[in-house]
């Protein structure tokens, strides 16, 4: 099924500094909308079961030399039987030029022809790369996004609870921001979300009492990012008596966002807590969970090793 989301054709010639061979008459118009490159070797063959006509195809060193090795009347047929499913444009890499046969045939079924100086597998991989960010599931969160020791942090609570009050502290401690107040989330892979800021939001935080701030104007900008990875959702809520918080934190809780689970903790707010040096332990005990380290249990089995010992003494 397409994505729901499409980058327009004109944007991936301009980011990739592609030339054009042959200019489709809705050059302006054409969405990509999968984020699959192709070789056609194949289907230049005759072969064109599974054909993915919503693809961008391009032709390599393999392909070119295949296709010098025909006949011009053999080479108008593959042509026109190819470029007639109107693919969004077809890309010959490494400087190689188009055929006449196939020029004739892009003009024949107003198809788009392309150029890139790059090797084959440098632009095939990088289009994907570009296309699985640009066309990735996405949702917008309240929170905020900041970057800890190379952790993504992304602290979520109820409004007025503190978030960018904490951000700033962060801010002054030498971390940096992301995103203040709303956070775009895009699920770049099954285990992958990357966090950034809405474009008219980029840079600023509010700050009750204070106003709106610039922060990269504020505190440089080294304080600021574009995006980041969220390895980590902080929870703040406020404290209320009686209630169970986990004390040791055996257990990793995560919340799933767009189907992929972050490691979650709940941070329950009280007057005179720290929360940038809470945040920053946070990260860095994180960290080193996913580095194999787990500080609980090697505490629980401390103790277990403590109080078996005196058993044995009894």
């Amino acid at each position: 099924m397409p994505n729901t989301y499409s980058v327009l054709l004109s944007e991936l010639v301009e980011e990739f500094n592609l030339e054009l061979f042959h200019q489709s008459s809705d050059y302006e118009k054409i969405h990509v909308m999968v984020d699959d490159i192709s070789r056609p070797g194949l289907h230049l063959a005759g072969f064109f079961e599974h054909f993915e006509p919503m693809r961008v195809y391009v032709c390599g060193t393999v392909e070119s030399a295949y296709l010098q090795k025909l006949s011009s009347q053999e080479r108008l047929i593959i042509f026109d039987h190819f470029l007639s499913y109107k693919i969004p444009a077809l890309i010959f890499a490494r400087g190689i030029p188009a055929l006449p046969e196939c020029l004739e045939m892009a003009k024949k079924h107003d198809v788009t022809v392309l150029s890139s100086k790059d090797t084959t597998s440098y632009i095939v991989s990088n289009l994907i790369t570009y296309l699985k960010g640009a066309l990735a599931p996405r949702v917008t969160r309240h929170g905020v996004l900041v970057e800890i020791y190379g952790e993504g942090v992304l602290i979520m609570g109820e409004s007025g609870i503190g978030k960018s009050e904490t951000a700033v502290e962060l801010l002054k401690r030498g971390h940096r921001l992301i995103a203040d107040d709303a956070v775009e989330l895009k699920k770049i892979s099954s285990h992958e979300l990357v966090g950034s800021p809405p474009a008219v939001l980029k840079h600023y935080v509010e700050l009750r009492g204070v106003g709106v701030i610039n922060v990269a104007r504020l505190f440089g900008m080294g304080a600021v990012k574009d995006n980041a990875n969220v390895d980590l959702i902080v929870n703040m809520v406020p404290w209320r008596d009686g209630e169970e918080y986990d004390r040791l934190g055996l257990e990793t809780h995560y919340t799933e966002i767009l189907d992929v689970k972050i490691p979650s903790i709940t941070v329950p707010i009280t007057p005179g807590r720290n929360l940038a040096v809470i945040l920053e332990t946070a990260a860095m005990n994180n960290r080193q969970k996913y580095m194999g380290f787990n500080a609980a249990k090697e505490f629980t089995e401390q103790m277990s090793r403590f109080f078996a010992s005196k058993d044995d003494y009894k």
